[in-house]
């Protein structure tokens, strides 16, 4: 049974606990339901938490527990003469996986039957070649015991779901008839049903915090992997991004870095003038009628697929700003450059600016500006003297999501910018950032433990670590400089 079959079916049962417990509380007071303390669709509910939710939080702790454990148990059966030279225990239990994969798919497909797959052992030479006929490529030699683990891997996957699926129905019918059991007159259904809904906010809003802590920590744990296999000396302190993937690589995050800022910091020196001085004319000088048409026209811009801007700079804006500017001044040929992303990056992140600033201008007591044209100042000087300063957290707040989605923006990058890892002034040449590498870093036929694949997550961990710094640098500007009023 598929897991999204079993969770069907645990929905199926708890929608039965909930017809069941309904029924049998109006039939403990013969149709009289005033006799109860609850209503009886407060008891059905109380029937469909207990049959669907234990049995659903067993199943993703299962699902996120077992192959933890299973790995843990395999790795010791890999031998240490059939760790090839160069490679890593990491390296040879990806391959494991990838066996176990390509096994499942060659008998799902009827090429090999389940008892024959031990008798693969004798033959590694065919075996590559029969995954490799499955779609499955190996990253390197695989020796008897590699495919001995896992074949127990496989098996102990494959045991360790009938388990979950056996565990999972147990507790979803033991739920059902505990939850038909307490059916009674004077059952308290609302205030337990209600507990237990208020156990399921309370861990919802948790979420966020834990999915939080769960990024930091596998950004962590794999940033540590990658510098035990690559000085963290190199990739912080040189020039050179070169990875080779077969040894030799140099993998320095300064010309990522580089392009990372300098896209960013010509989008926001477009984004934030036209944004801001948007918001202002809207909150302060537009009338209804133009605001009711202006604002929604600009937020559209947010709507827009990255993959349009992305088309947008190739074809319109890299060639215009080539033609026009680039060649005729004898500073770049190409139509790819960060002066091409930096631009339409720019338009893309004006409703961020824009539309919050807006709103945070809005938010400005009328009273503040009253008292301000009252003692004689220009609208003009009442928005600067006033209104700006008291909006000030709020602009800067804006200021600062611009700026996280110019840093955080790839396709634009790769459409617009190129994928050139360098340092250079020039706008008008093609560099690239760091959220384009992480992405090519991590796409491809590329072995998952290698240094050239697990930079990407300390190439992650740079990149939350910048936008932490930011956002640390803001709160501190904004407590500075912000005015208060009461």
């Amino acid at each position: 049974m598929t897991n999204g079959s079993l969770i069907l079916l645990v929905l199926a049962l708890a929608a039965l606990a909930f017809v069941l417990a309904r029924r049998r509380a109006v039939a403990s007071v013969a149709g009289d339901t005033r006799k109860l303390h609850s209503l009886p669709g407060h008891h059905g509910q109380a029937a469909f938490l207990l049959a669907a939710v234990p049995g659903l939080v067993v199943m993703a702790a299962w699902l996120f527990l077992q192959p933890v454990l299973i790995d843990t148990h395999v790795r010791g059966m890999i031998e240490a003469a059939d760790i090839p030279e160069g490679s890593t225990p990491d390296l040879v239990m990806a391959d494991v996986r990838r066996i176990g994969e390509g096994l499942d798919r060659l008998v799902a497909t009827g090429t090999v039957g389940e008892g024959a797959l031990a008798a693969m052992r004798a033959d590694m030479g065919g075996l590559r070649a029969r995954l490799a006929g499955a779609g499955v490529a190996l990253g390197g030699n695989i020796g008897p015991s590699a495919f001995d683990a896992a074949l127990a891997r496989r098996d102990m996957a494959r045991s360790g779901h009938r388990a979950m699926t056996g565990a999972v129905l147990a507790l979803a019918l033991a739920g059902l008839g505990y939850g038909l059991f307490r059916v009674r007159p004077e059952f308290r259904a609302r205030n337990a049903s209600e507990t237990f809904v208020l156990g399921l906010l309370i861990g919802a809003s948790l979420i966020a915090i834990l999915t939080t802590a769960g990024i930091v920590a596998s950004l962590l744990f794999e940033s540590l992997h990658f510098f035990r296999l690559y000085p963290a000396s190199k990739f912080f302190f040189s020039t050179v991004w070169n990875p080779q993937f077969r040894g030799g690589s140099d993998l320095g995050i300064w010309p990522l870095l580089w392009g990372t800022l300098y896209v960013s910091f010509i989008a926001l020196l477009v984004a934030v003038p036209v944004g801001l001085m948007s918001a202002i004319y809207l909150s302060e000088y537009a009338s209804a009628r133009a605001r009711a048409w202006i604002k929604p026209a600009i937020e559209l811009l947010a709507g827009i697929p990255t993959i349009v801007y992305g088309l947008f700079a190739l074809i319109t804006v890299g060639p215009l700003l080539r033609d026009w500017f680039a060649q005729p001044l004898g500073i770049g040929s190409s139509s790819s450059s960060v002066m091409t992303a930096g631009l339409v990056m720019g338009i893309m992140v004006i409703p961020f600016v824009s539309s919050l600033s807006d709103d945070i201008m809005n938010a400005v007591p009328q009273a503040l500006r009253d008292g301000s044209l009252g003692l004689g100042a220009t609208p003009s000087e009442t928005v600067r003297k006033v209104v700006l300063p008291a909006a000030l957290p709020g602009i800067v707040g804006a200021v600062l999501l611009a700026a996280s989605r110019a840093i955080g923006e790839t396709m634009i990058v790769v459409m617009g910018a190129g994928a050139a890892a360098k340092l250079s002034l020039n706008p008008f040449e093609a560099m690239t950032t760091v959220t384009v590498k992480i992405v090519s870093q991590l796409t491809g036929d590329t072995e998952f433990a290698s240094p050239e694949t697990l930079v990407a997550f300390a190439l992650g961990l740079t990149l939350f670590v910048m936008t932490l710094a930011l956002n640390v640098l803001a709160l501190v500007i904004v407590r500075k400089y912000r005015e208060q009023y009461e």
